[in-house]
């Protein structure tokens, strides 16, 4: 880990926090929620071996990164604008680009958005969508699963914040990353109150990690993540230019058996009956990981990396 060295890079307007390490063809590894550059930090080891320059920054809104006070500016044009500024001030023209989660989203954008940017694309645990011109995206998960949805719990400012503030920050990070259950994030309000002790740590996720991640967010704070949820009828108004267009990047897609985005009804069939390959028509492998959770780049990084190597090294 000391190996990996940590730069501020001025880009689009914020100071964003940049891990790298390694020299050769460039990977970018975009994080989500709640995580920061460290989830992949045995990725970023293992590709400086295998001679690549791996690069994981904090996102806008995260860990050493700054966090722009107002939701409306965390949109997917913001977090890409971000990124192709970072490349440019790095002097990189093209690379090949890995995304969890939130990444994954910003992944799928930048995709469409800045195609000539990207050489290939590994995703994982959340697909790629149509923009639906008919429906904001925070109306549709709440007709789908209620306002208790963890995305509609987290619209409104300051509220989740109180309710995470009544939890001791390594318990919620505990909670955040060792949780299998596959059932939609529901959160009512009343939750925190009755939380209960997480189970003993995977031997995956140590009391090392813990610390990492609850120092970061007990000093950020969790706002600055919670935006991008905030931001997403915004992004959705935004982004009607590219309605329509398909992803066009070589592209493998990883997901969990036991992740719960792979549980959202009609998911698997998108996945694995030509829905998601009518959107991304390069879609070359998509991987179904058994025993896997969200977070399977710290839960498998090996398998991951594998993966990762496995394809990208065709290009």
């Amino acid at each position: 880990m000391e190996k990996i060295e940590h730069t501020t890079v001025s880009t689009n307007g914020i100071n964003m926090h940049v891990a790298s390490i390694g020299s050769g063809p460039v990977i970018l590894f975009l994080h989500g929620f709640p995580d920061l550059w460290y989830s992949w930090r045995h990725q970023l080891l293992s590709f400086a071996d295998l001679g690549y320059r791996a690069i994981a920054p904090d996102l806008r809104g995260y860990g050493d990164s700054d966090s722009p006070p107002s939701h409306e500016s965390y949109t997917v044009l913001h977090i890409v604008g971000d990124l192709v500024g970072l490349l440019d001030s790095l002097g990189v023209d093209q690379v090949l680009l890995v995304g969890h989660d939130w990444g994954a989203i910003i992944a799928w954008w930048m995709c469409m958005i800045r195609p000539d940017r990207v050489k290939a694309l590994v995703n994982m645990s959340v697909e790629f969508h149509p923009r639906n011109p008919s429906v904001k995206p925070v109306e549709a998960f709440k007709a789908l699963f209620g306002e208790d949805y963890y995305v509609c719990r987290f619209q409104e400012p300051g509220d989740i914040e109180e309710d995470f503030a009544q939890v001791d920050t390594k318990k919620l990070i505990n909670g955040f990353f060792t949780s299998h259950s596959t059932r939609p994030p529901c959160i009512p309000k009343s939750v925190f109150k009755y939380l209960p002790d997480p189970p003993a740590l995977p031997a995956w996720f140590t009391e090392q990690d813990i610390c990492f991640y609850a120092d970061k967010f007990s000093q950020k704070g969790y706002t600055g993540g919670l935006n991008y949820y905030r931001a997403l009828n915004l992004s959705w108004e935004l982004t009607a230019p590219w309605d329509g267009l398909q992803i066009k990047v070589p592209v493998k897609y990883i997901v969990g058996d036991l992740d719960p985005t792979y549980h959202i009804p009609g998911t698997k069939e998108y996945i694995h009956e030509g829905g998601l390959k009518k959107h991304v028509p390069f879609l070359q492998e998509v991987v179904v990981m058994e025993g896997v959770g969200h977070f399977l780049q710290q839960e498998k990084p090996n398998e991951i990396t594998d993966h990762i190597y496995g394809f990208f090294k065709k290009f």
